[in-house]
């Protein structure tokens, strides 16, 4: 009887570290760190008068870059093909063509009903985007795209209602620089309202320059690890104190409001000061204070210690042990 106690005590202990194991496995490596082209800021301005404008950040499929560069699209009333999400630092999703040309809504139109108030001069500088042949591609609801019918007969896209432009001076995949013309005109997100972070998940992804793809907060602010915490086999956080003031946890977040990010290991933790902190892939993540806006990483490799995180957990650009 003790022989079988003992057998089944020891087959309890493995089963509940396995458990502890599948959840928060033991550290995978570090992430290699990926590159980027970047955009080449243009200049803004353009019908509706000057505005913001964003040359860089977003990051199309390699596909669309290609078919992009060396020609203006944003000048042509070329179909828009399967529609496309891509992340930017500033803004969040932004719809994109399926050459990767940043789609845009006007102010002055409506959406209930759809009805486009940009025409001649106007319609020069933002190219209706024709409604024939645009489809939803990933990301993106189809239930939302429809259509309008100009003044002069032909159908434009709408999305969410709102009738869909792109820009005549964007003269690649990834320009950005009808942004804010005139306070008017503004990108759109995949559900038609305007992009910004505000529709972030709570952590999802982008695309970084210099880094690859790495995960952001709900403001779209980039997320690091401490090399000199733990998580297997169950997370710790080894940065306490003053450290918190450099290095702000991201707070819990339910794995429904993210996109991109590994959903094994997902979890949040109550730190042994009582504040609950998320993890990615069981490891404790942190903001730095150090960065003032979205898609600055000015905490990559401080002390040697910390490094943004991969989608996968793993850190991004720190040496290998």
């Amino acid at each position: 009887m003790k022989t079988s106690w003992r057998s089944a005590s020891l087959v309890a202990s493995a089963a509940a570290v396995l458990a502890l194991t599948t959840a928060c496995g033991q550290e995978g490596g570090t992430s290699s760190v990926g590159s980027q082209n970047v955009g080449a800021t243009a200049a803004a301005g353009g019908y509706g008068g000057v505005g913001s404008g964003i040359g860089t950040g977003v990051s199309p499929s390699a596909s669309s870059t290609a078919a992009g560069q060396g020609s203006n699209l944003g000048a042509q009333s070329a179909s828009a093909g399967k529609l496309q999400v891509s992340a930017n630092a500033e803004l969040g999703d932004v719809l994109t063509d399926s050459n990767g040309m940043s789609l845009y809504r006007f102010d002055e139109d409506t959406a209930e009903p759809p009805k486009s108030n940009c025409d001649g001069d106007c319609a020069k500088a933002w190219p209706p985007v024709p409604a024939d042949d645009a489809s939803a591609g990933a990301g993106i609801d189809k239930a939302l795209l429809g259509e309008v019918t100009r003044t002069d007969g032909s159908k434009q896209l709408t999305i969410g209602g709102w009738p869909a432009y792109r820009y005549a001076k964007d003269t690649k995949a990834g320009d950005l620089t009808g942004q804010g013309v005139g306070g008017k005109w503004y990108a759109l997100a995949p559900t038609g309202k305007k992009a910004s972070v505000a529709s972030l998940p709570g952590l999802s992804t982008r695309n970084d320059p210099n880094l690859g793809e790495i995960v952001v907060d709900k403001n779209g602010m980039t997320v690091y690890r401490f090399l000199k915490d733990k998580a297997w086999p169950e997370p710790v956080s080894n940065c306490n104190g003053a450290c918190l003031e450099k290095w702000p946890v991201v707070a819990p977040v339910s794995s429904n409001d993210t996109k991109g990010v590994q959903k094994k290991g997902l979890m949040s933790f109550t730190r042994s000061d009582g504040v609950k902190q998320q993890t990615v892939n069981c490891s404790p993540i942190y903001t730095f204070a150090d960065d003032k806006e979205p898609g600055d990483t000015n905490g990559q490799g401080v002390g040697g210690t910390w490094y943004a995180v991969a989608p996968d957990g793993k850190l991004v650009g720190a040496p290998e042990k």
